[in-house]
């Protein structure tokens, strides 16, 4: 009897044991912070941020994960204090965190600060928390943990008010300027410029927001025999969708937050990820085919978001000093008013073409973190019910980016070839000043 009791109670400690751990398992899954950048994702989307205020989004909620995670674990990741503009360590965490489930909270904390549907991350939450606690998260390292995670969270928020985001929402909207060759909106619903002021925004890695400006745009002039009216013409042949498998590139890399659609008297809108949305998921795809453990995968988005965040300010920077018109507006006026682009054009100056430079940006940025040659099924917009595409590289990748632009005739050649140099100029400073690991063999080893 006493020997049945005995293993009685062996087999219970130990059945009690693995219970009581069983949190640990769903912390260390790579794919719990997968979910929770997609749950961030999914509410950029239901709340239709523009592409450069969502690359906002993604990058404070990406550092303060990171930040976390540095801190923790200082023989291994590097801070970005002292690197990333103006921004400090956090301090250090207590004893008795749980790092993952620290960072997780303040990813989803600055997230939540910096959307409007805060319900939404209110409630994926909570609903995480639950689980963890159903799977044996005692109550004193949940109390520790998720307190470092606020902690972090305020230290991320506190720096980001510094980047002149809430100034610019009292700056002067753009005015409509007259000029044939300068930007005006465009139909269906002639939208105001987006974000005429967001190179006032302070870069994360660049020096400042004009550090990288493209060559000069063309000449823009209807001479026949110019090149810039041959690169109109070139938008007008191939940008109407007459190629099915370049319309299928143009779709496959709209990327259009908010996208409109007139019926007769009626109007209703369909909703989608932005270009940096794109990519950010193909960093999830990135992350699951490296079989990257939870550490990598946020410092993949980390250095993912930081090329994005810095690639809009580049970009936006030239987009609102040459103000170049729209190839719509051109064709319309003086070759068929009646031609409509594949796409619907963006509310926001021609030149240069923002997917060519951030797509360039993150592909660099990427081929840094994981080599050159990685192949993978881009998935990213099958929820929208296109196709997966392949690619055998994530250069390759941001070269079909760039060049569905063309495809669905909202950019020049210009802005399509000098945005992705621009891009490309970007990419690579981020790589050469960002340090995220102490050992530069990365998450491919």
């Amino acid at each position: 009897m006493k020997k049945i009791f005995m293993t009685l109670l062996v087999a219970s400690l130990f059945f009690g044991c693995k219970e009581n751990t069983a949190y640990q398992a769903i912390l260390d899954d790579p794919e719990t912070f997968n979910g929770a950048m997609k749950q961030l994702t999914d509410v950029i989307v239901y709340d239709i941020f523009s592409p450069p205020v969502a690359s906002r989004v993604y990058s404070y909620s990406s550092i303060a994960a990171f930040e976390v995670l540095a801190v923790s674990n200082p023989d291994t990741l590097i801070s970005l204090g002292g690197q990333v503009t103006d921004f400090t360590t956090p301090p250090a965490p207590p004893a008795g965190i749980n790092d993952k489930l620290a960072s997780l909270h303040a990813f989803l904390t600055v997230g939540k600060a910096l959307i409007f549907s805060e319900d939404k991350i209110d409630a994926y939450r909570e609903n995480f928390y639950q689980t963890l606690e159903q799977n044996g998260l005692p109550a004193s390292v949940k109390e520790k943990s998720l307190a470092y995670g606020e902690l972090v969270a305020k230290h991320v928020m506190a720096w980001a008010d510094g980047d002149m985001y809430k100034q610019t929402r009292t700056f002067p909207k753009y005015t409509i300027r007259n000029e044939t060759y300068a930007w005006k909106p465009t139909p269906p619903d002639y939208m105001e410029g987006i974000e005429p002021h967001w190179n006032k925004i302070r870069p994360l890695i660049l020096d400042s927001a004009n550090q990288f400006p493209p060559v000069p745009p063309l000449e823009m002039t209807m001479d026949k025999d110019s090149e810039f009216y041959r690169q109109l013409a070139e938008v007008y042949e191939k940008g109407g969708g007459q190629n099915e498998e370049n319309t299928q590139i143009a779709k496959f890399w709209d990327c259009n937050p908010y996208v409109s659609h007139h019926r007769g008297h009626a109007m209703f809108a369909t909703k989608k990820i932005t270009p940096g949305g794109h990519w950010i998921g193909i960093v999830a795809i990135a992350t699951r085919k490296a079989g990257n453990n939870f550490s990598e995968t946020v410092e993949a988005y980390t250095r993912t978001s930081i090329a994005l965040f810095d690639g809009f300010i580049s970009c936006w920077d030239e987009k609102w000093r040459s103000i170049v018109v729209r190839p719509e507006t051109l064709i319309n006026q003086y070759m068929d008013e009646e031609w409509v682009p594949l796409l619907q054009t963006p509310p926001f100056p021609e030149y240069t073409s923002g997917h060519s430079v951030i797509s360039r940006a993150a592909a660099v940025t990427l081929t840094d973190f994981y080599g050159d040659g990685f192949t993978f099924e881009d998935t990213t917009e099958m929820e929208y019910g296109l196709p997966p595409r392949n690619f055998n590289s994530f250069l390759e990748a941001s070269e079909e980016a760039a060049i569905s632009r063309l495809y669905g005739g909202i950019h020049y050649m210009m802005a399509i070839e000098n945005g992705v140099d621009q891009g490309e100029k970007v990419g690579d400073f981020v790589v050469q000043n960002l340090q995220t690991r102490r050992n530069k063999a990365l998450a491919t080893k």
